[in-house]
């Protein structure tokens, strides 16, 4: 919570953590992470990976909350035989979809709500060819927007490109700029939801320096046309960062 999209704090009445790894009751659970949210219903429905302990993979968790403070953990609602996180869910068209980063399958998967927010149904790939990792989807003007970070390893991932289309199902074309960003891991790897607030887009960033999900930067676009990208940093960057102490000591990526 915050006063804006770059001023973030927690509120006084959470305890944080709200929801870990011992909450979840189906599977042995070694961390969760990457949480994604919606309201639907007066209903809140929080998506985020649940790294199977004796699996080793990441899979989909749900959580239900009335007022987004207090969670209760439902059950994993989305498991695949390769790992999957970042569950980026979004409405679109009057539908539920969900762009989870699948890197081992060197592709970006759709997955459509069957029976939201529990059952969930694979529709295509959006794309392949890369060890795409943290996709992220915007509906802007008449197009539909990915960007999404490539980099070995994925947690090093340095490099941002962007994709368009006239429609989520493609077909989907690579911008003339891309990659939009080239040799840094301080800005390169998708944060989290890309937002539109009062016609200004916010891209969240993840800085990997010095490691992984150290702290999360914040940019405006101010130009997102087929022809041209631009943006920059906000003066309030980094709007997320390690603590140094307790649940998030060592960094906060998304």
């Amino acid at each position: 919570m915050g006063k804006s999209p770059y001023d973030l704090m927690a509120p006084n009445q959470v305890e944080n953590p709200v929801l870990t790894h011992e909450h979840v009751s189906d599977v042995p659970a070694r961390f969760v992470a990457d949480p994604f949210m919606l309201r639907v219903n007066h209903t809140y429905s929080m998506f985020f990976e649940v790294m199977n302990r004796q699996t080793g993979k990441g899979e989909v968790g749900l959580a239900t909350s009335d007022n987004a403070v207090q969670w209760t953990y439902q059950q994993i609602v989305l498991q695949e035989p390769f790992h999957i996180s970042y569950p980026y869910v979004f409405e679109w068209q009057h539908d539920y979809y969900m762009i989870p980063e699948s890197y081992q399958t060197n592709s970006i998967r759709l997955y459509k709500a069957v029976d939201f927010p529990i059952r969930w149904s694979f529709v295509q790939n959006l794309l392949d060819g890369h060890d795409f990792v943290d996709s992220s989807f915007l509906a802007f003007g008449d197009k539909c927007w990915l960007f999404t970070g490539l980099g070995s390893p994925p947690k090093r991932a340095d490099t941002l490109r962007l994709y368009y289309a006239d429609d989520l199902m493609g077909p989907w074309r690579e911008h003339r700029q891309s990659p939009i960003i080239e040799n840094t891991i301080h800005s390169a790897r998708p944060a989290g939801r890309v937002l539109v607030v009062d016609d200004k887009i916010i891209r969240y960033a993840q800085d990997c320096d010095p490691a992984y999900g150290s702290r999360v930067r914040a940019f405006g676009i101010t130009e997102l046309t087929t022809m041209n990208y631009h943006e920059s940093e906000l003066d309030q960057s980094p709007v997320l960062a390690a603590s140094g102490t307790g649940w998030n000591a060592s960094g906060m990526h998304h």
